[in-house]
């Protein structure tokens, strides 16, 4: 699938477009274009870090933007709402929320692979309100009904 991408005006046109880092990634890479000045993040803090792209994302699919698992475990910055949905009919510029949950002050650099882009097929559905539901074997059991997650 071919997905069209173009940069904003006033984008390095240096960085690199989204990319796949291994043969079987399921996520492209997505860089911070911050216009060269890094963006710090305070403990606790988040900032919408621009990309410096657009993206037309195809009918009947979604862009889900995810965290990087490196930054995740080493820094604990982490994309503040995902996975953010980048939908099929938003044109505007590709930005990412991120937020610092750890400890210390992270810094953005320019160009540093910040979060991953998948594409996924959407579908949409009626809602049809009913008396009941069908039964399942776990019924209406919540959080922690299926098991404890030990061994």
């Amino acid at each position: 699938m071919r997905l069209a991408v173009m940069r904003v005006a006033g984008a390095d046109p240096d960085l690199p477009l989204p990319d796949y880092a291994t043969a079987g990634a399921a996520g492209a890479d997505l860089r911070a274009d911050t216009g060269g000045a890094p963006v710090m993040l305070a403990p606790g803090t988040r900032a919408l870090i621009q990309t410096g792209l657009r993206v037309a994302v195809p009918e009947g699919y979604e862009m889900q933007v995810r965290p990087r698992s490196g930054l995740a475990l080493t820094h604990g910055v982490t994309v503040a709402n995902a996975p953010g949905t980048v939908d099929s009919d938003y044109r505007g510029p590709l930005g990412v929320i991120l937020i610092n949950l750890g400890r210390t002050a992270f810094e953005v650099k320019h160009g540093m692979r910040i979060a991953q882009a998948v594409v996924a097929p959407v579908v949409q559905v009626t809602w049809e309100p009913v008396e009941t539901l069908p039964g399942t074997a776990r019924g209406a059991g919540g959080f922690g009904s299926t098991g404890t997650g030990g061994a």
